[in-house]
């Protein structure tokens, strides 16, 4: 390592005979600096770097060498580090980003970038910046902004000799230079459409851009925003097709695959090679077209095609229109068809809503606007009928929902399109000449009758022939039959207006060709009145005499009615039939207003004598036909009291009194107490009476233990009993149903306790089988001897039946059956009591 000497310390009261030593010490001391303690001249141990720091304080003093006693206070002085150019510019937050609306005047400010220079600004040209565009242009341009500033600062400093020992004071300027590059558009009206990014690169050279600098450079992504600067288009107004021809012959329409066209300009003697070329005949002439070629600037420009290589004496031009159809069978708010006009611009800037301007459509179509894909959507509003219009024709406006005032000049921001619609046939169902057909035929006419005839036609171009047929849901007694050929209804039975006045039924109309297509019409008849009734009396009536009414006292007020129809000039005549007019009791008058009065012709009615009177009336009319008939009047006799108001109508007996005597009435109510008593005892009786609780089988052998209810009658009575049943053991190993009931859920038989072989413990097996049935969902909630059909099996005690009783030589104690309740008391007065006897003898 080489030692640099810097410069020397020295003291006054140094006379060079070595006694004094020189001390450093601060920043870098013994490392980046040294003394020699005996001269004082400092070195520096490596190469300085002023940007890793700028300058170091350091404080001297002489001492003694021996007593290292102070000789001179310590003094404090600086050293600097002078700069040199050995750092590039470097720029610290790159690479960089910017945006700039397109379209900008030029000059507009894109973004500012800024260079950082490491060496020292105060001295010399290192850190001066210059920047420059390396990548960008002519797009964009970038210039220098430099920010001079000043500042006073003043710094205490003693001179690095140690003769005079005096603070001398210093002022020096610390200058910051701030350098910043300022990027601009350099060109005008650039569209984002055509270009949407820009990369630019940037570069930052110090020493003012002179030879020897170094540089930096950045990275630049500048990327135009968007404006509203385009209008909607659609692409059908700008295509055109056209057809070559020999002569201005007259075409009107030229259908194309992708949309239709119509024709725009006749132009004479133009060369122009046809891009898509098809052979059509137009007039006997040979002639060729190009479908929707964008060519009519250059047409209207007089431009030559040198490339032609058919002579045209004629061009005829045609501008293209959208096409689209829909069926005569839509319905209103189905979708016909879609057209967008384009629009390149984004966001709100390239929102286009469609509306429709003129076309013979406008109130049989609309158009809305789809958010999503922004098209216009053209749905159908009304009906449409090909047989009626087979055509329609649209104008449709696109234009910008947002428009921005800067460019509005440039407009205007919208644009039209034609579109034509074309009604598509549609197999349609018949269509009947009515509505709803309304027809007549009289009541009682011949199975037969013509009652009338509906018609339909089918409205599509087959003219499909119409077959017709009865809904028989609609007629379903079958009063009528139609013709299937020419809907000529006829009737099948005789008709009855009192029964159904009106009948409606539907006919269906079906076409027999194509898809068969069905229509149906209702069709109201009425059946017309005929005179075929007799009138009746308008209700049953009661009439009634007293038997001291007076003579001519009017006892009734008869009116009539007829089922059949009655016209306003049509009343009722009544008269007392031909069998009845010289009776002498009743005479009628006829009011000849549809009533009549019935009087009374005598007095002295009796009801012992006869209590009702039957008086035929005869009713007429007055029809045409006429009708008539006889209705009959019942009159009642009744007592009546002074004022004529009735009191009894019942027959009175003339010996008998009018009541019953008090020993009667006692009697009967005897009678009927006697009766009550007999029915309560018998249903006491009833009740007291125990119903067996379980039906048993005829050969079940329990039934005839309840039955008999004995003791038995020992071995030789083999014949009211089963002892192979008794001793079943079948009975213990499974679940025993109920046959006095039906058990509404079954269960799987539960494994229980089963006895052991050889066991004499019955109560256990007596309590397991008392706990199953417990536990039994399906068991009644009594006892049953159902559940003690096994006695087991190898058991000691034996058979408990008293059939075996005889023969067992058993010495076991049967004393315990007493504590078992009453249930088993018969089993422990058997045993006990033979026990007893057993004990006797």
């Amino acid at each position: 390592m080489s030692i640099v000497p810097l410069f020397q310390l020295h003291s006054d009261v140094d006379s060079g005979i070595g006694n004094i030593k020189y001390i450093l010490s601060g920043e870098g001391a013994g490392t980046i600096f040294v003394i020699d303690d005996k001269t004082g001249n400092i070195h520096a141990t490596k190469t300085l770097d002023r940007e890793e720091q700028a300058q170091y304080t350091l404080t001297a003093q002489a001492v003694d060498r021996d007593t290292n006693k102070p000789l001179e206070p310590p003094s404090e002085f600086i050293v600097k580090v002078q700069d040199i150019n050995d750092n590039p510019p470097e720029f610290l937050h790159g690479p960089y980003h910017a945006t700039v609306p397109e379209m900008s005047n030029v000059g507009t400010s894109v973004m500012q970038v800024t260079a950082s220079d490491a060496d020292d600004p105060t001295y010399g040209n290192s850190a001066k910046l210059v920047y420059s565009i390396l990548e960008g242009q002519p797009y964009f341009s970038v210039e220098p902004q430099t920010v001079f500033k000043k500042n006073h600062n003043s710094v205490s400093h003693r001179n690095l000799y140690f003769n005079c020992f005096q603070t001398v004071y210093l002022f020096f300027h610390i200058f910051i230079f701030i350098n910043n590059g300022i990027i601009r558009t350099a060109l005008p009206n650039m569209d984002r459409e055509a270009r949407q990014e820009y990369n630019v690169v940037i570069q930052a050279k110090d020493m003012g851009g002179h030879m020897g600098g170094l540089s930096g450079t950045t990275k630049v992504t500048i990327t135009l925003t968007d404006v509203n600067d385009n209008p909607p288009k659609f692409p059908q107004s700008r295509f055109y097709s056209y057809s070559v021809l020999k002569s201005p012959s007259s075409i009107s329409f030229i259908p194309s695959s992708l949309f239709e066209c119509r024709a725009e300009a006749l132009l004479p003697r133009v060369l122009l090679k046809p891009l898509a070329q098809s052979a059509f005949m137009v007039g006997g002439e040979k002639s060729h077209r190009a479908i929707c070629d964008p060519v009519l600037p250059r047409l209207k420009a007089g431009v030559h095609n040198p490339w032609c290589q058919v002579n045209c004496d004629w061009l005829q031009l045609y501008r293209c229109v959208y096409a689209m159809s829909v069926s005569e069978d839509a319905v209103p708010g189905e979708e016909v068809g879609r057209l967008k006009a384009k629009d390149p611009d984004l966001g709100e800037n390239g929102l286009v809503s469609y509306r429709l301007l003129d076309g013979d459509g406008v109130n049989v179509f609309e158009i809305s606007t789809d958010s999503q894909t922004r098209e216009g959507i053209i749905k159908l509003k009304k009906p449409v009928d090909f047989e009626t219009k087979r055509a329609y024709t649209l104008k449709v406006e696109a234009s910008n929902v947002h428009l921005d005032p800067r460019y509005i000049s440039w407009g205007p921001y919208k644009d039209t399109a034609t579109v034509k619609i074309m009604v598509e046939d549609a197999d349609e169902p018949p269509v009947f000449t009515l509505p709803s057909y309304s027809l007549e035929v009289e009541e009682n006419s011949p199975s037969g009758t013509v009652v009338g005839r509906v018609h339909a036609k089918d409205t599509d171009v087959a003219n499909s022939p119409i077959k017709y047929k009865i809904d028989r849901h609609s007629d379903l007694d079958r009063y009528f039959s139609i013709n299937y050929e020419d809907g000529i209804i006829k009737t099948t039975v005789p008709l009855d207006r009192e029964q159904m006045p009106w009948h409606n039924i539907s006919v269906i109309a079906l076409e027999t060709l194509g898809h068969q297509e069905e229509a149906k019409v209702h069709v109201y008849i009425k059946v017309r009145d005929v005179n075929d009734n007799g009138p009746e009396f308008a209700t049953m009536y009661e009439t009634v005499v007293c038997e001291n009414a007076p003579l001519g006292k009017l006892i009734q007020t008869i009116s009539a009615v007829d089922k059949d129809e009655m016209t306003n000039r049509q009343r009722f005549s009544f008269s007392i039939a031909q069998e009845a007019v010289n009776n002498q009791n009743f005479t009628l008058k006829d009011n000849r207003d549809s009533t009549a009065h019935i009087y009374v012709s005598r007095k002295g009615f009796s009801r012992q004598t006869q209590e009702l009177y039957l008086l035929p009336i005869e009713i007429n009319d007055n029809g045409n036909p006429p009708r008539s008939s006889t209705n009959t009047l019942t009159i009642r006799v009744c007592g009546c009291d002074n004022d004529g108001t009735v009191q009894s109508c019942n027959v009175e007996p003339y010996i008998l009194p009018a009541g019953l005597s008090t020993g009667a009435l006692i009697a009967i109510l005897a009678c009927i107490v006697i009766l009550l008593v007999i029915v309560v005892l018998f249903v006491a009786l009833r009740r007291q009476k125990k119903e067996p609780l379980i039906v048993f089988e005829e050969e079940d052998v329990r039934e005839n233990i309840i039955t008999y209810d004995d003791e038995g009658g020992g071995e030789e009575d083999t014949e009211a009993f089963d002892i192979a049943t008794l001793q079943n053991p079948d009975g213990a190993n499974g679940f025993l149903p109920r046959k006095d009931i039906k058990p509404e859920l079954q269960f799987p038989p539960r494994p229980g306790v089963r006895p052991v072989p050889n066991s004499v413990d019955v109560d256990d097996f007596i309590k397991t089988r008392i706990s199953d049935a417990d536990n039994d969902p399906t068991a009644p909630p009594y006892d049953s001897i159902q559940i003690y059909g096994y006695e087991g099996r190898g058991s000691i005690a034996g058979s408990l039946s008293s059939l075996e009783s005889a023969t067992t030589d058993s010495d076991l104690d049967y004393d315990y059956l007493q504590s078992w309740g009453p249930r088993f008391k018969k089993l422990a007065d058997l045993y006990g009591t033979k026990d007893t006897d057993n004990d006797d003898s």
